[in-house]
């Protein structure tokens, strides 16, 4: 049996004294945890109410009652005795109100006004830092122009019982901000900011969706079998039917049934997760949209990706321009997201940028420039095809070049096993499918396909990567007999996306590390 031990701020001098505080609360008859207090107006509207120019009322019209009445609620984060007054700032959604305390016209809920304890002495001896209070009273403005509520009924909501942190006890500090993101948002406004975009942002995500017809779905996260991306599973195992089941890496193949089922478009904003490394843009468990059309191929859509991207920029921004962003090297650039997009192929990217005409280039003589001039490993090397060459000449000479938003299409065959073959019939004989991805920033934005519907090429791929996943490769693709199935009884022409929105994230929010747009991410 676990022995259930006490914390170490169990021991803490300010965690003691404020529990006996609590006592000594409860001890007055105030219930410090109420299951309820009706606000009129939050901080934010208050604040948004009133110009620099408007007049609100001086002390005396908030004391005698006779400015506007409000009740709001918020956490105290600063608090100061002056003689017959207190005054205390309230935050609520990282916006601010001073409140102001009178020693002779502010009462406390449920505090006997004959008793021991004055409510003023209550408020500048029983409330701490961090505290959760309803105000009720009357709006003045301060002699230095600052909205004040001067107080005349004040609940005690929420107790305290541990203290919030400082700089000394991790705000500034990275991974404790991550860790313990409650107290980072209570500390730093912006980041309450970057999650109010992000929700924004998902939201224009499935208006654009469905005004152009597209039908939301849910699809299952634990799989008997995973597949849509290379990537590494986790797994895990279901007691009540006594089997392994892994935890989805993509939803395209189920997404893809229902295409086969009649709906003719579907996408799904949900988590996915991948057991790979953790690093500035990935994080192992991620958000995406994915979104599938039948009868559009996959310049319809990058038509419709890249005016998502613009819709998205004019809804945040007012404008395709969303300002100046850093790339991985922390250059600055002006980003543009107006359509159109500069749309350019696999091969023409890494000779326009990385100065290698692959066409003119042998495998050993690929081979020879990554061994001398990247990280990927020998192994990987000896291993890979010349499509995989390719693709690994773009990752490393060509990739960090395209920061304005790019489209790069017509990838080799090799790169993903769910593609159509290339409708030029020379080009499909080098092993070219129609597959884009777009790049801003340097970074990966978006990953789709001119969709294969072909059953039987399909089987033939998926063996391939079948084969590949029993030689060792564990990001290789299992052969997925119910999706040939599907496809095998008729899926129509069909282009499908997938765009990670913790990337999006961070591109309009101007952040650089996807662990800045996720509540909780993964750490070490």
């Amino acid at each position: 049996m676990q022995t259930i031990n006490k914390v170490d701020y169990h021991g803490y001098d300010e965690y003691k004294n404020r529990v006996k505080k609590l006592d000594e609360i409860k001890a007055l008859g105030i219930d410090p945890y109420p299951h309820k207090y009706e606000n009129t107006h939050t901080i934010k509207e208050i604040i948004g109410n009133y110009t620099d120019e408007d007049e609100i009322g001086s002390f005396d019209d908030g004391k005698e009652k006779r400015s506007d009445h409000v009740k709001v609620s918020g956490r105290i984060v600063l608090h100061r005795s002056m003689g017959k007054n207190i005054f205390a700032s309230i935050q609520e959604e990282g916006e601010r109100i001073q409140v102001l305390f009178n020693r002779d016209n502010t009462n406390v809920t449920s505090l006997n006004p004959e008793g021991e304890v004055s409510a003023h002495k209550f408020l500048e001896k029983k409330v701490d830092l961090g505290d959760i209070i309803g105000v009720e009273g009357h709006l003045f403005r301060t002699k230095k122009g600052e909205i004040t509520v001067f107080a005349s009924e004040v609940t005690l909501l929420c107790k305290s019982v541990l203290p919030l942190s400082d700089k000394h006890s991790g705000l500034v500090d990275k991974e404790a901000r991550y860790r313990k993101r409650w107290l980072d948002m209570i500390s730093n406004k912006e980041v309450i900011e970057t999650f109010k975009m992000r929700s924004k942002i998902t939201s224009l995500l499935r208006r654009y969706l469905e005004d152009a017809g597209f039908i939301g779905v849910e699809t299952p996260i634990l799989e008997s079998l995973y597949g849509g991306a290379q990537a590494k599973p986790f797994t895990t195992h279901l007691n009540a039917l006594k089997k392994d089941l892994f935890m989805r890496i993509a939803p395209e193949l189920p997404l893809k049934k229902l295409v086969v089922g009649g709906l003719p478009k579907v996408y799904q904003i949900g988590k996915v997760f991948r057991n790979e490394g953790i690093d500035a843009t990935h994080n192992p468990e991620f958000t995406s949209v994915e979104y599938y059309a039948s009868y559009w191929d996959y310049k319809d859509m990058m038509q419709f990706t890249e005016n998502l991207y613009e819709f998205l920029a004019i809804e945040l921004f007012g404008s395709t321009k969303i300002g100046e962003r850093k790339d991985r090297a922390g250059n600055p650039h002006e980003i543009d997201l107006k359509a159109p997009w500069i749309r350019m192929s696999m091969k023409e990217a890494v000779k326009t940028y990385g100065k290698y005409d692959v066409d003119n280039m042998s495998n050993e003589q690929m081979t020879s420039e990554l061994r001398d001039k990247s990280e990927i490993s020998q192994d990987k090397l000896k291993k890979a095809n010349r499509g995989l060459l390719i693709s690994y000449m773009f990752e490393e000479f060509a990739e960090h070049h395209l920061i304005q938003p790019h489209f790069i299409i017509d990838h080799p065959i090799e790169t993903t096993p769910l593609c159509k073959l290339h409708r030029d019939e020379k080009v499909a004989e080098e092993g070219i499918v129609e597959r884009f991805e777009a790049f801003i920033l340097g970074m990966e934005a978006c990953n789709a396909y001119s969709e294969l519907n072909d059953p039987i090429l399909q089987r033939k791929l998926l063996e391939d990567q079948q084969r590949l996943l029993d030689e060792g490769d564990d990001e290789a693709a299992p052969l997925d007999e119910e999706f040939i199935e599907a496809i095998c009884q008729g899926m129509p022409p069909c282009a499908g996306n997938g765009i990670g929105i913790d990337r999006l994230v961070m591109l309009m929010a101007d952040q650089h590390s996807i662990r800045d747009v996720i509540f909780f991410p993964m750490m070490r």
